[in-house]
């Protein structure tokens, strides 16, 4: 039996047709199918729990928190600082206040005041206790152990970095709102070992204190991030952020040589800031003011 020319192109290219779907189509659909199936079945890794790793985000009244368990140290703690919460309410004294063990976290990741014992270094606030002068309550806050990380006390905790603490407080004379954020970093420097005929390496390194064990672990670097609306009803921003060694610095040292893009210390903390902003419209808070200290 003779095929016509145009018959012949027609079983041809039917064939063809008929390829393409059993090897392209009808698997993409059964894939789907399964995807589907898949995503609606028990994710068996995690039935027995979640491993973490867990953050403690701790509200409290003149602060906000998210505590490191691994560390023991704050990941960051933010402040709104304004002239009505830096008022000091009757009879509040940081005399009346002492550092204390954080009953929110659980007592296997929990720091006790012994564990800075004798190891040579501060408790260091994150919300300083000056920020927080409106009430005792207030006050007290500060002092537990989840907003505190070991710093460097004569030259840097007691002098430079007080300064800046106090830097963020007079802001409150030129902003309506000011917003702090601070936190540790753990910052890699150049290894010494390394030969001059091989690439430059890297490594990080820090203490660990603790009283029994050592479970505290010492930041590098401390960072500052300050965010301002430029007017009460503006939508105008200014932003500056600092980084400063764990270390005596001379106070002669200019606050702006510290300066550092924000996107530097999201890199190196893994934390990102101001979602919900856009970032493109800030400006230098450096140049709508003399940051010094």
């Amino acid at each position: 039996m003779s095929v016509s020319m145009s018959q012949f192109i027609w079983l041809v290219g039917g064939f063809v047709m008929g390829m393409f779907f059993m090897y392209n189509v009808v698997p993409l659909r059964m894939n789907r199918t399964n995807h589907l199936q898949a995503r609606q079945t028990q994710n068996t890794v995690l039935k027995f729990g979640n491993p973490g790793p867990v953050v403690d985000l701790l509200e409290r009244t003149a602060y906000t928190t998210a505590f490191n368990r691994k560390d023991r140290i704050p990941y960051w703690v933010g402040e709104h600082l304004t002239v009505a919460s830096l008022t000091a309410g009757t009879d509040v004294s940081r005399d009346k206040s002492s550092f204390t063990a954080d009953t929110s976290v659980p007592a296997l990741f929990r720091v006790n005041t012994k564990d800075y014992t004798n190891n040579g270094y501060d408790r260091g606030h994150h919300a300083a206790a000056a920020d927080a002068v409106a009430s005792q309550k207030a006050m007290d806050e500060t002092f537990l152990m989840t907003n505190i990380a070991p710093q460097v006390g004569a030259g840097f905790n007691q002098q430079y970095w007080a300064y800046l603490e106090q830097f963020c407080r007079d802001l409150t004379k030129n902003f309506t709102d000011v917003y702090v954020y601070t936190g540790p970093l753990f910052l890699p420097q150049i290894d010494s070992s390394t030969s001059t005929s091989t690439k430059t390496k890297y490594k990080v390194q820090y203490t660990v204190i603790g009283n029994n064990s050592p479970l505290v672990s010492v930041p590098t670097h401390y960072y500052k991030v300050i965010l301002v609306p430029t007017s009460s009803s503006s939508t105008v921003y200014a932003m500056a952020a600092f980084v400063l060694p764990n270390q005596v610095i001379s106070n002669n040292t200019p606050l702006t040589s510290f300066q550092v893009d924000l996107q530097a210390i999201e890199f190196a903390s893994g934390l990102q800031f101001f979602q919900l902003l856009d970032r493109s419209k800030f400006l230098d808070l450096c140049d709508q003011i003399t940051c010094a200290v």
